[in-house]
């Protein structure tokens, strides 16, 4: 089947579905709850939506940790639920792509109970060492989120491999039983009516022969000899040639620590296994590699990693745009302002939405959710952020181990998304499975439908431009002043249509720089974060884009 690129021209939603919308009463986000939004993410201009994972799961990494692939937990309404939403996205003319989690299981999947009893055809499905003669672990890889890439099991008398939680063990996928089970998983959804996959951490499925120790990295011990592992593309390949090219759907690969060259080996449209790639680079403008090492935010750094991606894909791959997800903390308590929230959070939308590529919106970023500040750090639910705070420095004053937690911990995203004013921000009307933000009163979805100058409406204005102008969609990409701490202006062209962007990330008035070639008397005014606006001065976080036609 010919691949019909219709991703290139959407704005996917981003649904964390415990935190979205509680539609029971009972705490926990579900399926009813986003069936009764799905009206108010069509309204942001948005017409597709990628749920993370919904599938039954024991919860030790929030559903990443999966019981059965082809069924839909109870506690988010069921297979019932699951229907009505996806009835409900397509009359709409909507897409729903699902999280295909295939790296790992839950060790409470049928698979790993019947592997580490040695019965057949599963003896083989994950990755098993016995001990070493010398008492030591089968190699020194650390996990991702606790200790040891190693964990042992009584009932085998081995170890499995985890690269994430202890519950997570990962599959074998040199096994091509495992691989047949994977497009079993894709065949199910992609028949029910699906429209793609998010496919996490799939760089990690191929292990390098012999799972040898890691000498060299401090950090991610390992991770050289699994990540674009050495059958990583034969796998991809084979689950695109004997199911995926059979349907008209997308796929989305999540990939840490990769460059464009390297993700032009998974997405290049002649001959790429996938069609998009979340990099990570968007992710450490203020931080070394992991949240958990924080460094002050540099805009070079963010403008750097856009740029290098929009000009490192052009006219070879297309470009998946994100400011937020579930595994990062909130956008603007890192990269712009909480005093000047609402200004801020139109800089970091103007300057990744008319970039090129397809956008992706994260639940609660439309209207400004800003980091969760808990007084307590049993508070958090975060398997990786409860581990972080169990081997920190227990000599630290609990406040700065507190502050530690405010900045970089994923449940800093995961709190529940703030309807209104009302209890639990309207939520549920039961007592909410993660406690909601204190600040829901001022910071809710009621209060920005009611203001015409919001940070909402402002997301659904410049959806809506990059809808309808063809230079955003096909435009060649531009960077200007890149030594530029302060600014961040880049241009859109095509042959009919030019666009400048100029976004200001400063905290006080700036003048304003414009390129050679522009002048911005001639150009129209499109969209502006500010009422009132000067001809030579940009206020605190002042945006604008220019259109000449």
């Amino acid at each position: 089947m010919e691949r019909n690129r219709w991703y290139k021209d959407m704005v996917f939603y981003q649904i964390w579905p415990r935190s979205f919308k509680d539609g029971n009463g009972d705490g926990m986000g579900d399926l009813w709850g986003v069936l009764s939004k799905l009206d108010y993410i069509r309204s942001l201009g948005c017409d597709g939506i990628w749920f993370s994972p919904v599938y039954p799961s024991p919860g030790a990494d929030c559903g990443y940790d999966i019981a059965d692939y082809t069924d839909i937990a109870p506690e988010f309404g069921g297979m019932e639920a699951f229907r009505a939403v996806l009835d409900g996205l397509h009359n709409r003319g909507m897409k729903l792509i699902m999280d295909l989690v295939v790296n790992h299981t839950s060790d409470e999947h049928e698979w790993f109970q019947k592997s580490r009893q040695r019965i057949d055809p599963y003896t083989d499905y994950y990755i098993w060492r016995p001990k070493k003669p010398n008492g030591k672990l089968p190699n020194n890889w650390q996990s991702n989120f606790e200790g040891s890439a190693w964990q042992w099991d009584e009932v085998r008398g081995e170890y499995y491999l985890h690269l994430f939680a202890v519950k997570q063990p990962d599959l074998n996928m040199d096994n091509p039983l495992v691989r047949e089970e994977v497009k079993r998983i894709l065949r199910f959804w992609l028949d029910m009516g699906v429209d793609g996959f998010r496919e996490d951490v799939i760089t990690f499925i191929s292990k390098k022969k012999g799972l040898p120790d890691d000498r060299l990295f401090p950090i991610y011990k390992g991770m050289r000899h699994y990540n674009h592992g050495p059958h990583v593309h034969e796998y991809l390949t084979e689950f695109k040639r004997d199911v995926l090219d059979h349907y008209d759907c997308m796929t989305l690969a999540e990939a840490p620590l990769v460059s464009p060259k390297r993700a032009l080996e998974y997405i290049d449209e002649e001959n790429g296994q996938m069609d998009m790639m979340i990099q990570f680079q968007c992710q450490t403008a203020d931080c070394l590699f992991t949240d958990w090492l924080p460094t002050k935010f540099s805009l070079r750094r963010l403008k750097k990693a856009f740029s290098v991606w929009q000009y490192g894909l052009e006219g070879k791959a297309w470009n998946m745009l994100y400011l937020e997800n579930h595994d990062h903390p909130r956008i603007i308590s890192r990269y712009g302002s909480e005093a000047y929230r609402r200004d801020s959070g139109k800089a970091l939308a103007a300057a990744y939405l008319f970039l090129k590529g397809t956008p992706f919106i994260y639940q609660g970023q439309e209207i400004g959710m800003l980091n969760w500040k808990p007084a307590k750090p049993e508070l958090y639910n975060d398997v990786q952020t409860r581990n972080h705070f169990a081997n920190s420095n227990p000599k630290k004053p609990l406040e700065k181990r507190l502050r530690e937690l405010w900045r970089s911990s994923r449940d800093s995203a995961r709190t529940p998304v703030q309807w209104d004013d009302s209890e639990n921000a309207g939520f549920t009307t039961g007592t909410p499975w993660l406690p909601v933000n204190e600040n829901y009163k001022e910071i809710n979805a009621a209060a920005e439908e009611r203001d015409p100058d919001s940070l909402l409406n402002f997301y659904r204005k410049a959806i809506a431009l990059r809808k309808a102008l063809p230079a955003v969609r096909d435009g060649e990409y531009r960077e200007y002043f890149r030594l530029s701490s302060k600014l961040y202006v880049y241009s859109r062209k095509t042959d009919e249509q030019k666009l400048l962007v100029i976004c200001s990330f400063a905290d006080t008035d700036m003048k304003i720089r414009v390129p050679r070639g522009f002048d911005l008397k001639s150009g129209k005014l499109i969209l502006q974060s500010h009422t009132d606006i000067s001809e030579s001065t940009l206020k605190p976080y002042e945006s604008r884009v220019y259109l000449w036609e």
